[in-house]
């Protein structure tokens, strides 16, 4: 297992306490925790926790880059086993999650290259915002990716509960250690390649990240990762189209490329919000009737659509409070275009700066609410 850290010297003895609850055997878990050279706080904090024998500190030497596939592949160099996993800081998996996993690609044949499991938050009521970012990664996890993975076309992996097969991971030279959405970079390099990733039922809580600077850092940190994955991998739109074939070139067209657009021009959508409320639309004038009524149409039902998605995927439990929740996702994703428009304009300027998300601050007892996610 490997888990990057970056001045979260408050994390060390919840992430101990968090990991200590899975059930796989000691002795054939070796887990790696990767630190900076000089990140001395968190190094201490490490120190003085008393870490058990089946988990080390890997410092990762100094360099000017500094970003967490940088990491990952100087740590690899170290880890043990065939398998390799992928764990946040602030992670609380599910007990029986390593066997589960270790299962799965045993039943499985030597195509299944990694295995996903699912992501969830453990503080979706500290907030509105906290409450917003729950149901968007119920869709996300419990629909979105289970849907892509069934229509045969490339799955965007997430940042953390990732599981390898080491070879597989080695002979595509690990991780982009310039891309800082590193996941789903691997996971369309993966597609590329013949190999196949399985999305696992396994819960691992996260902390959501409840404030609204901190958010759009982190998402438009995610979205330009998306706009450099989307870029590199169309140098050769020829190559990619024989390695993928034409129906999963159009699924990564749809997923990277319309992303982006999604939310560079949601401005322009949202604006046919005016004619619902019977004040006219800026562009009445330039499109013949039909047309404006036509487009207008496909807005309402794009967004009645979106709503039943979101109520679809709060089915379980602990999500059912959210669901009145679900029609403020309106105001939620605003957030999101000033997020994009951030993250482009940092792919222009700084492409491999690393916007840092702060853990810890609202975590709870996340390893207590792991048994009650399905």
């Amino acid at each position: 297992m490997l888990v990057p850290l970056y001045r979260e010297p408050d994390i060390a003895p919840r992430l101990i306490k968090r990991l200590g609850a899975l059930s796989y055997p000691r002795e054939l878990l070796d887990v790696l925790v990767i630190v900076e050279e000089d990140d001395h706080l968190t190094r201490s904090a490490l120190a003085s926790s008393g870490l058990p024998t089946w988990m080390r500190v890997i410092p990762v030497p100094d360099l000017p880059l500094r970003t967490k596939p940088r990491a990952l592949n100087y740590a690899l160099n170290f880890a043990r086993g065939q398998i390799i996993g992928v764990y946040d800081a602030e992670d609380a998996p599910a007990p029986d999650q390593i066997h589960r996993v270790v299962e799965c690609f045993a039943r499985s044949g030597p195509d299944l290259a990694c295995v996903q499991g699912v992501l969830d938050y453990v503080n979706p009521h500290t907030n509105w915002l906290s409450r917003c970012f729950t149901i968007e990664y119920a869709v996300w996890f419990r629909l979105i990716l289970p849907g892509l993975a069934r229509l045969g076309l490339v799955v965007p992996l997430g940042g953390t509960t990732l599981f390898f097969r080491r070879d597989v991971l080695e002979e595509l030279g690990g991780w982009d250690a310039h891309n800082v959405t590193e996941d789903a970079d691997l996971g369309l390099r993966l597609a590329r390649h013949g190999y196949r990733t399985a999305l696992l039922s396994t819960v691992t809580m996260e902390e959501a990240n409840c404030r609204i600077w901190p958010w759009i850092k982190q998402r438009s940190r995610w979205l330009k990762g998306y706009a450099m994955t989307y870029a590199v991998h169309m140098r050769d739109p020829v190559l990619l189209w024989r390695q993928l074939g034409a129906w999963r070139f159009a699924g990564v067209q749809l997923l990277f490329l319309g992303t982006l657009v999604q939310f560079l021009l949601a401005p322009i959508l949202w604006s046919f919000w005016l004619m619902l409320f019977g004040l006219g639309h800026p562009a009445a004038a330039a499109l013949p009737g039909w047309a404006l009524i036509g487009v207008s149409a496909v807005f309402l039902i794009s967004e009645v659509s979106s709503l039943a998605i979101s109520l679809t995927a709060l089915q379980h439990k602990r999500h059912r409070a959210l669901r009145i929740w679900a029609i403020s996702l309106h105001f939620y994703f605003p957030l999101a275009v000033i997020a994009a428009w951030k993250g482009i304009w940092e792919m222009l300027t700084s492409p491999f700066y690393w916007d840092k998300t702060t853990h810890g601050l609202h975590d709870g007892t996340a390893h207590a609410s792991v048994a009650e996610q399905g």
